[in-house]
């Protein structure tokens, strides 16, 4: 396994310790530190300008290249810092826009053939990644946004196959149950695939959906790449990736430096029967551009927004009980800044960009070490400054000293003024 390790910070990447089959074997320390000194199509350079990145991340810099070059990678980086836009590029820069692929069938040969997949483990989440990839391949396309297909379920199966016959799409992002079952009815050819993604990798791996991704792999070409990207990848998910990668490229960090620079962590000692009124006075106290607010269970998102409304704060909610069009409205909302408060459950802890989300509220303290790190990493977007905010119990206490120590970080009590660490 190659490890690609930081020459800015040498100690943050590394080939992770926790499994012994990953210790690094060797480093390159390549890292690009702009976009035309990467070889990219000019094309794919005209469609990132256009949207607006000038310099790659960090993760872009020490993660496009070696994508491209087309070997299996492992990419962990913390969240807001352009995993998307790394695997997007490289996908994009990978893929062929000028010939089809002579092995499918698509639009009965004449057409273009699928050549990538990305798969995300909820809807809110593939469509945000195909926006992102519509935009940034915009001109490589020539303006045929039919290029790349979004394949999610609560749409319907009989508009994606049409999609997928018409043999123009070159790149289909999606969620595994559709994919999938396209996959099965034959209309998402599979022999010309040339890169698989699997955007929050350590969630696509988990129990889930870990049955659904294998039972895709039976139908994925042999040599075809595989790329993992996640702000946590756990060493079981580590150990379970090496049944179907080959010599992967590596990029981790370490645990203890996931925590976000930018995002400070406080606690607010509260008992559950004073959470609500809590969160009225500091709502009261502080002027907030946008924030979100995390709740363990759908039952006590909807309370919550009821009760907020009823206090005459405006807030939206959304969780996976809601219909599509529904949950794609309200994330319009919000993304548009009509919206201010966005209270939800684990959904939306993962991946999901909102530059001017400052401050993040658990409501509830989450079950789960890792989802608490994405669920901070909503707030303080690509450097901006951010708060996270728990409320804790007593029966929380545990679970907080163990986040600390998990993360090796520091929570402090909620001080009189921390309005000052907000942008």
């Amino acid at each position: 396994m190659t490890s690609v390790k930081s020459q800015e910070e040498p100690s943050s990447i590394i080939g992770t310790s926790d499994h012994s089959s990953f210790v690094a074997s060797g480093a390159t320390n390549e890292v690009w530190s702009k976009f035309d000194d990467m070889n990219l199509k000019t094309n794919l350079l005209r469609g990132i300008f256009s949207f607006g990145w000038e310099r790659p991340s960090a993760i872009q810099q020490r993660a496009i290249v070696p994508f491209v070059r087309g070997g299996d990678i492992i990419a962990q980086a913390q969240s807001g810092t352009g995993k998307t836009g790394a695997f997007s590029i490289g996908t994009l820069e990978r893929v062929d826009f000028s010939s089809p692929c002579s092995s499918g069938r698509g639009g009965g040969g004449a057409g273009y053939n699928c050549q990538a997949l990305i798969l995300s483990p909820t809807r809110e989440l593939a469509l945000q990644t195909h926006t992102v990839v519509s935009a940034l391949g915009d001109y490589l396309s020539e303006r045929d946004s039919n290029f790349c297909a979004l394949l999610v379920g609560g749409s319907r199966v009989d508009m994606d196959v049409k999609k997928l016959m018409s043999g123009r799409v070159v790149i289909a992002v999606g969620t595994p149950g559709r994919v999938n079952d396209l996959i099965g009815r034959g209309a998402l050819q599979t022999s010309c695939l040339k890169t698989l993604v699997l955007d929050e990798a350590d969630e696509m791996l988990s129990q889930g959906f870990s049955e659904q991704v294998y039972e895709m792999f039976k139908f994925l070409p042999k040599d075809i790449q595989v790329a993992l990207f996640s702000a946590t990848l756990p060493p079981d998910v580590l150990q379970l990736s090496e049944k179907f990668l080959r010599d992967p490229t590596e990029i981790l960090v370490k645990k203890e430096t996931l925590t976000l620079e930018g995002i400070k962590q406080f606690y607010i000692a509260v008992e559950e029967e004073f959470k609500l009124e809590t969160l009225v006075d500091l709502y009261d106290s502080v002027s907030i551009a946008q924030s979100v607010i995390f709740c363990n269970t759908r039952r006590k998102v909807d309370w919550l927004a009821r009760e907020m409304n009823e206090k005459q704060f405006t807030v939206s909610f959304i969780h996976s009980d809601m219909p599509k069009f529904e949950r794609e409205k309200i994330m319009q909302q919000f993304r548009s800044g009509s919206s201010r408060v966005l209270i939800t459950t684990d959904l939306l802890a993962r991946g999901i960009d909102v530059h001017s989300v400052s401050i993040v509220i658990n409501f509830d303290v989450g079950t789960n070490k890792d989802t608490y790190l994405h669920r901070i990493g909503r707030g303080g977007r690509y450097g901006k400054k951010g708060i996270a905010i728990n409320f804790v119990t007593t029966r929380d206490v545990p679970a907080l000293k163990e986040l600390e120590s998990f993360y090796d970080t520091q929570i402090d009590e909620l001080p009189m003024d921390f309005a000052t660490h907000l942008d």
